[in-house]
């Protein structure tokens, strides 16, 4: 394989349709041992998850199953490089503790060195990070919880999700049909905790002030109630300029004034 240019070689390996042969033909070549030596130090690692295959042929199958996005792509590759580091036996079986963590900081020294530039680099890294958070859902996560993960992944959320989503290469449908029902049921409230947030962000066109001026009305019940209306005005007919939302108050204060 040609070796003159690492970056642009295993990008074009990863971008693939399938990148599964392409990527085993790295290592079997010697090219990965050389470039990129994280990769086959996984081929002895023995995940405690997927018992049935050893880490290096679960970073592959992920991998491969994951969207042929080069960021998305590169993090499912790097998402369990810290797993040599971190293995022990000390808890009652094999454990990887914080593997992410020390996979996120094997991630930054190697890619620069693979050529890739510092953003991407930066981006797959922080991916690498956050590639274990969703595994305490199942348990029960509060509204805040969901929020910090939302918070967390930022402008990479929808890359995280895609990781996660890549992350099961079992054999059981039910396991993996389990973990996508709780992914996208992630996916739902995310989304509806940023609307409910949206809309408490709102406000109306003009504020209580400017009522109480307009209307020669004392502050009270009845300015929280013009601002009620003011505020569903804006939602339902958007931006009218303070003109017409002074001539609608008027309309609406004649007919709703106690």
């Amino acid at each position: 394989m040609n070796d003159t240019n690492p970056a642009d070689l295993l990008s074009e390996v990863l971008v693939a349709e399938n990148p599964t042969d392409g990527l085993w033909g790295l290592v079997d070549s010697g090219w990965a041992e050389t470039y990129l030596p994280e990769l086959p130090a996984l081929r002895l690692e023995q995940d405690p998850i997927h018992r049935h295959k050893d880490v290096l042929s679960h970073t592959i199958s992920v991998t491969s199953q994951s969207p042929a996005r080069l960021r998305v792509r590169l993090a499912a590759l790097f998402h369990d490089v810290g797993k040599p580091r971190t293995r022990s036996y000390e808890h009652g079986g094999v454990t990887f503790r914080h593997h992410e963590a020390v996979g996120s900081r094997m991630t930054r020294k190697r890619m620069p060195k693979l050529g890739f530039d510092e953003e991407l680099t930066r981006e797959v890294a922080r991916l690498v990070f956050l590639s274990g958070r969703f595994k305490g859902y199942a348990d029960g996560w509060s509204d805040s919880a969901v929020r910090r993960y939302a918070r967390d992944g930022g402008p990479l959320l929808g890359d995280l999700n895609d990781l996660v989503r890549s992350d099961c290469t079992s054999r059981n449908p039910r396991r993996v049909a389990a973990l996508h029902e709780a992914l996208n049921d992630l996916e739902k409230r995310i989304a509806n905790l940023a609307r409910e947030e949206a809309r408490k962000a709102e406000r109306p066109e003009i504020d209580g002030g400017a009522v109480i001026a307009h209307l020669g009305i004392e502050p009270g019940p009845e300015v929280g109630r013009a601002l009620r209306f003011l505020l569903e005005l804006k939602r339902t007919e958007g931006a009218l300029g303070e003109q017409a939302v002074l001539e609608r108050l008027d309309v609406w204060w004649a007919d709703n004034q106690p």
